[in-house]
């Protein structure tokens, strides 16, 4: 099993979850996260005022997966966040001791 971590664009978000969703993804958690990489602050006029924000709003996707599935999981998020600007985001994979069910006491890929 593998714990896999994306961060994208937050308007890819949608784009993502319906890929993963087709491709009988059965969960993930969503949170939005502000961060830098190689895109660098961005300066937005507002009201006549310029401001800069240093961190950049992103989204990060996490998700328990097979290792069977793992590769068709990782090329689903890179097709359907990529614009091919830089900022599309990053991903992370992590190998997964152990998974746990709270409610049914399921392990492993039956808790997943």
């Amino acid at each position: 099993m593998y714990w896999l971590t994306a961060i994208v664009r937050p308007f890819k978000l949608s784009d993502v979850y319906e890929r993963l969703l087709s491709d009988g993804v059965g969960g993930m958690t969503v949170t939005e996260v502000k961060g830098f990489g190689n895109q660098r602050a961005d300066t937005e006029i507002y009201r006549g005022n310029a401001y800069t924000s240093r961190f950049v709003p992103k989204v990060k996707i996490e998700l328990a997966v097979s290792e069977k599935d793992l590769e068709r999981v990782v090329e689903s998020i890179v097709e359907s966040s990529q614009t091919g600007s830089p900022g599309d985001g990053k991903i992370f994979v992590y190998k997964l001791e152990q998974a746990l069910r709270i409610r049914t006491g399921e392990v492993d890929l039956e808790a997943i």
